[in-house]
């Protein structure tokens, strides 16, 4: 195994984005980054096994605290990935996994208290910009303003 990895700070800088890939799946580098920062305690706003996390998860058929206990070992991404494979409760074709990744990547809020969210939280960022469209648009400005970046 390589040498233990530093957590990610989240109270420093965001986590990768949404649209970050590893073995194909959009999510796991956010995901893993927000996991090593919760178990550094150093986290800030963002929280391991959120419900875009939980995404991911059910389509893996992995639990959170399954992945937690391996990252809390120090390993890389590409040691959480070997691991994933070989734990996944449906292997999915590399087509499957493309299909579920692009959707996830492009995912608009839907139903009434969905939409309503997703504009105020827009709203909260920023008054003009009318190209935020996707969760993983919107997780990224949010991600930007929370750091200093003006919308």
């Amino acid at each position: 195994m390589s040498q233990t990895i530093p957590p990610t700070d989240l109270t420093q800088r965001p986590p990768r984005s949404a649209r970050a890939q590893l073995g194909g799946y959009v999510l796991l580098p956010r995901m893993l980054d927000k996991c090593r920062a919760e178990l550094a305690g150093k986290n800030g706003e963002y929280h391991y096994n959120c419900p875009l996390d939980q995404r991911l998860l059910e389509f893996l058929g992995l639990d959170a605290e399954a992945i937690k206990k391996e990252v809390a070992k120090g390993k890389g991404d590409g040691e959480i990935l070997e691991w994933i494979n070989e734990k996944i409760a449906v292997k999915h074709t590399a087509w499957e996994i493309e299909s579920w990744s692009r959707y996830q990547s492009t995912r608009v809020a839907s139903g009434f208290e969905s939409r309503e969210f997703f504009n105020k939280l827009l709203g909260s960022l920023t008054k003009t910009r009318e190209d935020i469209v996707t969760w993983a648009d919107l997780l990224d400005l949010d991600d930007y303003v929370s750091f200093g970046g003006k919308a």
